[in-house]
């Protein structure tokens, strides 16, 4: 299914359950409290700790979600070739959020055997206004593109991720009508600039791509992440939400990156990690331990001991 609607931890220091700045539960306690249907869970820096792996007591925690009825999603920029780590805690549904939201990948089968089931693209041109754009605002910006099976590179990208490009061009090539694999969509743009900061990597870009794309970034250097315009991990959740009868005011969700604020803020009930990007600390409604210290896990144990 195509809908044209369209990685680490921040530096934080961990908290632990005795700080003023832990909290498993919203601001308001006289509010009720939904019962949570869906658990929804970024991964780098958030779920897996920093060695990229899930801990015994997250796995348990996952699992007895799944037992008590909660489905769980994780929601990740990720690509779907790089969700080997999780694919065996996909339990019943098998599905997983990839490319901050780009597309709804159904894991079972394990590695290369997975299946796009809802793909939310960026148009080639919307991509290629973007890259005109971002180019003059902040020149000396390189790119790399994301498609569905694929990814290529400009020649001048640097080696941030684990694998070899399939391609090396300009992205004007790379994104051209008669350019290489020009019926696969592309999910994400990707791109990188060797001296800004971050943070104001990010603004900058905001401003100069205004409504053409949307722009976020999940990575502590100045990394961005160009998706279509109305596609974001919130966007794609609520999509899947709504095809459960799931609303908002059942979702828990988890993050650490700015990546993530749109989905925290769209949850009922969300959680910070102890090490998250400050931005994330005020978009979300309560706060855990870091991704370490299994700060997903405490939150979950927590929210399956309140249950009648």
């Amino acid at each position: 299914m195509r809908d044209n609607g369209g990685v680490t931890s921040a530096t934080a220091q961990p908290e632990t359950p005795g700080s003023p700045q832990f909290s498993t539960s919203l601001e308001r306690r006289d509010s009720p409290v939904t019962p949570p249907r869906l658990i929804a869970t970024d991964l780098d820096g958030t779920l897996l700790r920093d060695d990229k792996t899930v801990s015994p007591r997250t796995i348990a925690a996952l699992a007895a979600a799944e037992d008590a009825g909660i489905e769980v999603f994780f929601v990740t920029g990720r690509p779907a070739r790089w969700m080997d780590v999780v694919a065996d805690h996909v339990h019943g549904h098998g599905l997983a959020i990839c490319g901050n939201g780009a597309a709804v990948v159904d894991l079972h089968g394990g590695a290369g055997a997975h299946r796009f089931v809802k793909v939310r693209e960026l148009a080639r041109q919307n991509a290629l206004d973007a890259i005109r754009l971002l180019r003059e605002a902040a020149p000396g910006t390189v790119y790399a593109v994301e498609q569905t099976y694929g990814f290529h590179q400009e020649p001048a990208y640097p080696k941030l991720h684990m694998e070899i490009p399939d391609l090396r061009a300009p992205a004007e090539e790379l994104l051209a009508p008669d350019g290489p694999a020009a019926d696969e969509p592309v999910l994400k743009i990707l791109a990188h600039h060797p001296e800004l900061d971050p943070d104001a990597f990010l603004a900058l870009a905001r401003l100069a791509v205004g409504t053409r794309a949307n722009v976020t970034r999940s990575s502590p250097s100045a990394l961005l992440e160009i998706s279509g315009p109305d596609v974001s991990k919130a966007s794609t959740l609520a999509l899947c939400c709504a095809e459960r009868g799931i609303s908002h005011e059942e979702v828990v969700a988890f993050g650490d990156m700015p990546n993530d604020i749109e989905m925290l803020a769209w949850a009922g009930r969300s959680y910070a990690m102890g090490n998250a990007h400050p931005d994330v600390l005020t978009a979300a409604s309560g706060r855990t331990v870091a991704n370490n210290e299994d700060g997903v896990a405490v939150v979950i144990e927590q929210l399956l001991s309140e249950r009648p």
